[in-house]
């Protein structure tokens, strides 16, 4: 599933492609997760944002007569696209004929904005601005990892809430948005956190919060992890995956000590940890 460094890796690269753009006309698969996506019709796009895993574009009114003039700011609304496991867009001259394509929308210099998702986990809503409590997960998201009011004893003060394991702690997006399996494995293993822990003290937070600012740091001047499925607009592979650490890797030698990684599950979520560095 595509996670903070790869959506933030498709906003960067859709922005400059798109914004200002008016869209003229949209198609969606009837599926409930996409048929939304027809409501865009007749609006410019605004903005390119994200929020945790979730694409937020600002839709802003043009007006009847048609001369793309945006309305009022008060009247915008929002696109929200989640990517869910295999979700991708581009940008293209052309509408692929592809059974995948869950919606698209024509936009008017005649190029498609394009969503495509082979195993339909994503979700496309339209929403008023800001207004999200029809979608819980976005809703209820925790602060976004380089918010530079988020500190360590803000951290973990929001981690304390939950006696939840803290790799499911993390990935329930509460103390801290945007990471998944990937990032959370590589975090953990960066601060030397056991993901079975219930309880970190304050100095281990705030290992753990920089650990997470150095990981997605790093993940995002590679334009991300790409495991099987997840491409940028431009089509291009991210090129993280041949810099992880833990993720994926065990049975292989830790980079640190050279013990032997352990994958056990968790929570019914496959955690990957170094026995050794992350004992407690």
């Amino acid at each position: 599933m595509p996670e903070l460094p790869e959506v933030e890796t498709v906003r960067r690269q859709l922005e400059p492609l798109i914004t200002g753009s008016r869209i003229v006309d949209a198609g969606a698969h009837p599926s409930a997760r996409f048929c939304d996506a027809v409501e865009a019709r007749g609006h410019r796009i605004s903005r390119v944002d994200r929020r945790g895993k979730y694409l937020l574009m600002g839709l802003a009114p043009c007006d009847e007569a048609g001369d793309g003039t945006a309305g009022t700011h008060s009247a915008e609304r929002e696109l929200v696209m989640h990517l869910g496991m295999t979700g991708g867009v581009h940008v293209g001259r052309t509408l692929p004929d592809d059974p995948y394509t869950r919606a698209w929308w024509s936009l008017d210099d005649d190029r498609f904005l394009v969503f495509r998702d082979v195993r339909r986990f994503g979700r496309i809503a339209v929403v008023a601005r800001g207004e999200h409590s029809s979608l819980p997960t976005l809703h209820r998201l925790g602060p976004e990892p380089f918010d530079p009011t988020l500190d360590a004893a803000t951290f973990h003060a929001a981690l304390a809430v939950s006696r939840r394991r803290i790799k499911t702690n993390l990935l329930s997006q509460r103390p801290i948005a945007g990471l998944g399996n990937i990032y959370a494995d590589e975090s953990l293993w960066r601060a030397g956190i056991n993901p079975s822990a219930r309880r970190i003290g304050p100095e281990r937070a705030g290992r753990l919060l920089q650990a997470i600012r150095d990981v997605l740091t790093e993940s995002l001047a590679n334009d991300g992890t790409t495991l099987r499925d997840y491409r940028t607009p431009a089509g291009s592979t991210g090129r993280n995956q041949d810099r992880l650490d833990c993720y994926g890797r065990g049975g292989e030698p830790c980079h640190l000590c050279g013990a032997v990684l352990v994958s056990r599950s968790i929570d019914q979520r496959t955690a990957t940890w170094c026995p050794v560095c992350q004992a407690h």
